[in-house]
């Protein structure tokens, strides 16, 4: 499997985006105005696109970075994608001097992110009516 880094919204990773979360899943609000200030990552296996997420700074001006859309194509889940997804923003964020990781999970998926290394905080919250929960982990 290949990881590639983006600066800009590859069509690989909207495509799979829309495929996941919005035929898939049902939501609406899918690729938004994050996009064009977040960097992006899609996985291939065998040359095509299977899994994708994005991540960007969090506004505060912290060493924080917020990674999110995390998603991988239903014929590849178990193949342990999402966690090469997550290992390499995690390099990436060290790299750039970042501490701590942010992802808004659904609250269905939790337990994915807390065999990461992830831990939940705060309310459970609704995105579009899905179930959500904040998570962070220290990457320093």
């Amino acid at each position: 499997m290949e990881i590639k880094f983006y600066n800009a919204l590859p069509e690989e990773a909207a495509a799979i985006r829309t495929e996941v979360f919005i035929e898939e899943q049902g939501f609406k609000n899918e690729l938004d105005d994050m996009d064009s200030c977040a960097e992006h990552l899609v996985a291939f296996k065998d040359d095509k696109p299977v899994g994708t997420c994005r991540f960007f700074r969090e506004e505060d001006g912290q060493d924080g970075y917020i990674v999110g859309r995390i998603a991988v194509k239903k014929e590849y889940r178990g193949q342990d994608i999402g966690t090469e997804l997550l290992r390499a923003v995690e390099k990436a964020v060290k790299a750039k001097g970042g501490s701590r990781l942010l992802l808004h999970a659904q609250v269905r998926v939790k337990e994915f992110y807390e065999k990461q290394g992830y831990t939940p905080f705060g309310e459970i919250g609704s995105e579009e009516g899905c179930p959500h929960i904040w998570m962070y982990k220290n990457v320093d």
